[in-house]
């Protein structure tokens, strides 16, 4: 045990000393407070002046003109800095001719869209036809506010057919809320702002991040430890004053404390950049504890997966390939998050929590979401991620005693198999 922990504190001292740790710890915390400050710089900025959009219509029903050109007349009022320039294509006896050139002037450049609104769409029956032709990414924004002022002009032509007040419909539909958060004391009460929900609702998301970010990024520093010092034949060195095991293990648990560093690091600086900005980061109670236990199964499970690949392989680039797979596994959490934190308790939640590559994030996600997840669920959870965390630090410990001392030709899946039966 002794030497293991020697070898975990090398591992450590090395790490922590070397100017990309200290440069990757300090870059994501100023990163997310240059961003935060951009942000909100962006949003004091005043907007640019863009070229005017140009807009034609053919309003076959005849009776919008004038509700159109009020619509863009107060737009174009309250925007001076992005103009919108409609014009009417009319031709009474025949629509169609002037869809056609309304349609030509569209693919010769002189529009940037078009829009033909149908005799009967005052009725509910007819449509409003959009046209654009390759549209330019800089005026997709403008496309949506032409095609809301269209609509807008419609409601408010129907509302004058049926001759209701619009003002009037509006301040009866019009509800003033104020969103109150009650705390644990009677007296204790604060207004919520909107921010609110979106930090509580993406807590749970940082939770995950942070520990696929503790998990992937450190252990993958695993991985090049091993090529690095198979490579310079440092590893052999090493060899001679402790047993393969006893060096598998005292890297794994130094990378484990480098992790615990840098995930320490960072959720504070959030959590202080958060509460500089005025946020309410609102920590789940009891979470921390099973963050840690997750962490670490999780990064022995996923660390022991890297020393096997790092010990049979010659090469970063030979890595690539082994490594896709648990990559787009631990991926998947990620992408079904949202899904997991509306329903904690649901059937793809519950399957996730218990593949092992999965379950750490999965886990993490269901708590810090506040569902009512049994004691019983989350101690089974974490016996199977240990016992898969065991059983492939066992794996890995006799790949690592063979292939770790191999050097040219990769082994293939046969050989490696040979060497567990063997072992």
């Amino acid at each position: 045990m002794q030497k293991i922990l020697k070898v975990a504190q090398r591992e450590y001292i090395e790490t922590v000393r070397t100017k990309v740790f200290l440069l990757s710890i300090l870059a994501l915390p100023v990163m997310i407070v240059a961003i935060i400050f951009f942000a909100h710089r962006l949003s004091q900025t005043k907007a640019a002046p863009r070229p005017a959009v140009k807009v034609a219509f053919t309003d076959i029903s005849n009776e919008l003109s004038a509700q159109i050109k009020i619509s863009f007349d107060k737009y174009n009022e309250s925007h001076p800095e992005r103009q919108i320039l409609p014009q009417e294509l009319e031709n009474r006896q025949s629509p169609e001719t002037a869809q056609r050139q309304g349609k030509d002037n569209l693919r010769s450049g002189k529009l940037d869209a078009y829009v033909v609104l149908d005799e009967d769409i005052l009725q509910g029956l007819g449509k409003m036809y959009f046209y654009t032709h390759k549209p330019k990414p800089t005026k997709i924004d403008m496309l949506w506010t032409i095609e809301n002022l269209f609509r807008e002009a419609v409601i408010n032509q129907r509302y004058e057919l049926q001759e209701l007040d619009r003002q009037m419909l509006d301040k009866l539909q019009f509800v003033p809320t104020e969103r109150v958060e009650v705390g644990s004391a009677d007296q204790d009460e604060r207004i919520q702002k909107q921010s609110d929900r979106i930090v509580r609702m993406m807590v749970p998301f940082f939770f995950m991040y942070l520990l696929f970010l503790g998990i992937i990024g450190t252990g993958q520093q695993m991985l090049s430890s091993v090529i690095e010092e198979k490579g310079s034949r440092v590893i052999e060195v090493l060899l001679s004053a402790v047993s393969p095991f006893e060096l598998m293990a005292g890297k794994i648990l130094g990378l484990v404390g480098i992790g615990m560093t840098v995930i320490c690091l960072w959720g504070v600086a959030a959590y202080l950049t958060g509460r500089w900005q005025g946020l309410n980061v609102d920590v789940p109670p009891g979470i921390l504890p099973y963050f840690t236990i997750y962490y670490i199964l999780g990064f022995l499970l996923f660390s022991s997966i890297m020393v096997g690949i790092g010990s049979i392989c010659n090469t970063i680039k030979e890595t690539q390939s082994l490594m896709t797979p648990v990559i787009l596994l631990c991926v998947v959490p990620i992408i079904a998050w949202q899904n997991i934190i509306q329903h904690p308790g649901g059937t793809l939640a519950r399957v996730l929590s218990f593949i092992p590559p999965t379950t750490p994030m999965v886990m993490i996600l269901r708590l810090s979401a506040g569902g009512d997840i049994p004691l019983a669920e989350v101690f089974a959870s974490i016996v199977v991620l240990a016992a898969a965390a065991l059983a492939m630090i066992w794996l890995a410990a006799k790949v690592f005693r063979t292939g770790i001392l191999i050097y040219g030709k990769r082994p293939g899946l046969r050989e490696v198999l040979r060497w567990l039966r063997q072992a």
